[in-house]
């Protein structure tokens, strides 16, 4: 038995589907509590402000990261966004053109959102991005190779990346609404996490359904044992789908009933959206605001 069959054979975290479903229900059901002015600015302060369209261009990135530099400016009272998610051929547009401190430049990278393409150009393309000025990557788990049970190839792919790019950050991305199950969530979760990753993130938004409340519990499950089994911490990140400040203070409560609060920070919280942003500020404003 290799150390990937150890660890998910060791995992206590549970598989049954009804029981997930059971303790999330009560957690979103008190995640009213937590509704407050300063947890909205949170949560907005841990987008990952998202443009992955076919359609992206050098100029529609440049004004997309415009935005953000004005944000600075028109909302001076709010801490801006944690990152800017693009292409990885346009991370060095937003890196010319973005003004501001401590927003991130991330990046899907490894031919998203399939991961269906050489690892070798998996590789390349993440090294290039953080050569451009990307400091987070966000790649795709490879469901092929986990369909297949080929967890060595699977993980050694993810480990090489991760030693590609070093200090940048590696976002895995689970693909949570194809992996649909408890146990499958669980075990690639495991793998991703001693893979090297630095978050575990739901969805690529694009193919499959996005983010769910009971995939992102099973991920803070697996997170919070290989915590304490390690003492490495590592993060979560909710995408696909998370619209309103409703949907993003329910993974808010998850997190923070999961993990506790030393998750709820920019470096192990994020949310991968585009129109969250907007209702987010409209909750901090009081009143309808459309900003981005």
């Amino acid at each position: 038995m290799d150390r990937y069959q150890e660890a998910l054979a060791a995992s206590k975290v549970t598989e049954n589907d009804a029981e997930v479903a059971a303790e999330v229900k009560k957690i979103v059901d008190e995640a009213g509590k937590y509704a407050s002015p300063e947890v909205y600015q949170f949560l907005f302060s841990s987008i990952d402000l998202t443009t992955l369209s076919t359609e992206d261009s050098v100029k529609s990135v440049s004004e997309f990261t415009q935005r953000v530099n004005d944000f600075d400016n028109d909302f001076p009272q709010y801490r801006n966004v944690a990152a800017i998610c693009v292409y990885s051929n346009f991370a060095e547009v937003v890196k010319t053109n973005l003004d501001v401190p401590g927003v991130d430049i991330a990046v899907v990278a490894g031919c998203f959102p399939s991961s269906q393409t050489f690892t070798a150009v998996k590789i390349a393309d993440a090294a290039l991005a953080v050569e451009a000025g990307a400091n987070e990557v966000d790649i795709v788990f490879n469901l092929g190779m986990f369909r297949d049970g080929n967890y060595e190839d699977l993980c050694d792919e993810m480990i090489e990346i991760k030693h590609t790019i070093k200090d940048a950050k590696m976002k895995v991305i689970l693909e949570s609404g194809a992996l649909k199950t408890a146990e499958k969530i669980k075990k690639a979760s495991i793998l991703s996490l001693y893979s090297e990753a630095d978050f575990l993130k739901t969805s690529t938004g694009k193919i499959y359904p996005g983010a769910s409340l009971d995939a992102a519990y099973v991920m803070c499950k697996c997170i919070k044992e290989y915590y304490d089994l390690t003492g490495r911490k590592v993060g979560f990140k909710a995408s696909g789908g998370v619209r309103t400040t409703e949907d993003a203070l329910h993974y808010y409560a998850i997190v923070k009933e999961v993990l506790g609060d030393e998750w709820l920070t920019h470096d192990l919280f994020r949310i991968g959206a585009s129109s969250l942003a907007n209702s987010l500020l409209s909750s901090m404003e009081g009143k309808e605001t459309k900003f981005f």
